[in-house]
């Protein structure tokens, strides 16, 4: 195999790579092992016609896509190696020329991680963030536990209010049509929780229990339903039951019910000191990104297109893998929220581009600085990774293999190059 390596504008790169032709053939003979299964040759049982045979009649190249595909897993990562490139995308390929018999010639295309000129990042001034702990915090946290602690009770002496949930009656009319979908009976609806389209709840803020109206709306432009995208409506709407929230009293028996305390102002004190605790870790969160943001807004460097398709793809499939794990698919997400793949990705897009400008600075930040992660350092994160997982450590390291050790380390020290500019950083 040989070898051109031209760089190219924007940190890409090309790699031209000639596969030997005997190399190529060797692949071409895969194919055709992997293959000869599906032809059928006049005289030949399935499966024992020889190769030249297959390409006499199917023609040369009936073998090249799945001989390229073997050539290029063959050879790619060494190729990607060789070039001693930083890449990080997925190889565009390019077949330049195959034919039996002769070199196989082909292009791949990659992004290479950009170098990053820093700025300022020593003695950063950011506006500290705020860990006080009010009277307003507590309050709204007692008005949480309340919530989770009321009970619905029936109304029927007045009209539906914000907030109250409802049982109702609809069917929907678009042209004057009823369409797929827009019928309910016994539907149960809160009222301000927007899960209806447009202002449909609002609308029937101040009707009575058995009251019939109607209620106009469009379907957002972007809805799933195609036919109905933009559309106005009317929804013949009958309420039929309504309930509001009762919450419990604010008192000690209330405090001893939802906790181990058996006063109020006990209860209260306990909240502070957890809201407190809760507040520092959220204002130190937020005191490192803030100094971390400016020192990426003071650096410069060029993202080439790809590495944040390659960064938005996988940002995709982390959130798929967690709608999976609540039992629902993308493509049923998308259903319900009448989004698509490319509008989920130009939506995630702003934020892959700066975990990536992020990475990088950090990145540059412990090498300026010579920030080496210990040994020891590295022992005790898998010390904990293999108590969290009930792992021996050294089965942890056997799993994570070299390059995921390797992996632990850069971010160990990415994490101690944020350490030391927070140290660094005035906070005022």
């Amino acid at each position: 195999m040989s070898l051109q390596v031209e760089k190219l504008e924007k940190n890409m790169a090309k790699l031209t790579v000639e596969v030997p032709a005997e190399e190529f053939d060797k692949a071409l003979t895969a194919a055709y092992n992997k293959n000869k299964g599906r032809f059928n040759i006049p005289g030949f049982r399935k499966g024992k016609a020889p190769q030249a045979m297959i390409e006499k009649m199917y023609g040369a190249g009936v073998l090249y896509e799945d001989a390229v595909n073997e050539a290029l897993d063959a050879t790619y990562a060494g190729a990607a190696e060789e070039s001693g490139l930083d890449i990080v995308s997925r190889p565009e390929i390019s077949i330049v020329q195959v034919e039996k018999g002769q070199n196989l010639i082909y292009t791949a295309t990659v992004a290479v991680k950009p170098d990053v000129t820093l700025g300022e990042y020593k003695g950063i001034e950011v506006t500290k963030a705020s860990a006080e702990v009010t009277e307003e915090d507590i309050a709204a946290e007692l008005k949480r536990v309340q919530e989770q602690n009321s009970r619905l009770v029936s109304v029927e002496d007045r009209a539906v209010e914000d907030g109250d949930q409802t049982v109702v009656d609809f069917e929907g009319f678009v042209d004057g049509k009823t369409f797929e979908g827009g019928k309910g009976e016994d539907y149960p609806l809160t009222i301000g929780s927007h899960s209806f389209i447009d202002t449909f709840e609002e609308q029937l803020i101040g009707k009575k229990i058995g009251e019939a109206c109607e209620v106009n709306v469009t379907f957002p432009n972007e809805y799933h339903a195609t036919d109905l995208a933009g559309k106005p409506a009317m929804f013949k709407v009958t309420v039929k039951e309504i309930k509001k929230k009762e919450l419990p009293e604010l008192t000690d028996e209330f405090a001893s019910e939802v906790s181990e305390f058996e006063t109020l102002e006990e209860y209260k004190n306990d909240i502070k000191v957890k809201l407190a605790e809760k507040k520092e870790k959220e204002a130190a969160t937020e005191n490192e990104d803030n100094v971390v943001q400016k020192i990426v807004e003071n650096s410069t460097m060029e993202i080439p297109e790809p590495m944040i398709e390659s960064q938005v793809n996988n940002m995709v499939n982390d959130y798929a893998r967690r709608m999976q794990s609540q039992g629902l698919s993308l493509d049923q997400y998308m259903k319900f929220t009448g989004m698509t793949i490319e509008s989920l990705k130009d939506q995630m897009k702003p934020q892959a581009l700066k975990r990536i400008q992020t990475r990088l600075v950090l990145e540059a930040v412990a090498k300026a600085e010579n920030i080496t992660v210990a040994d020891e350092a590295v022992e005790k994160e898998i010390a904990g990774m293999a108590e969290a997982y009930q792992m021996e450590a050294d089965q942890v390291k056997e799993y994570l293999g070299e390059s995921g050790i390797n992996q632990m380390k850069e971010d160990l020290a990415v994490q101690e190059a944020v350490d030391f500019l927070v140290a660094e950083a005035k906070l005022v």
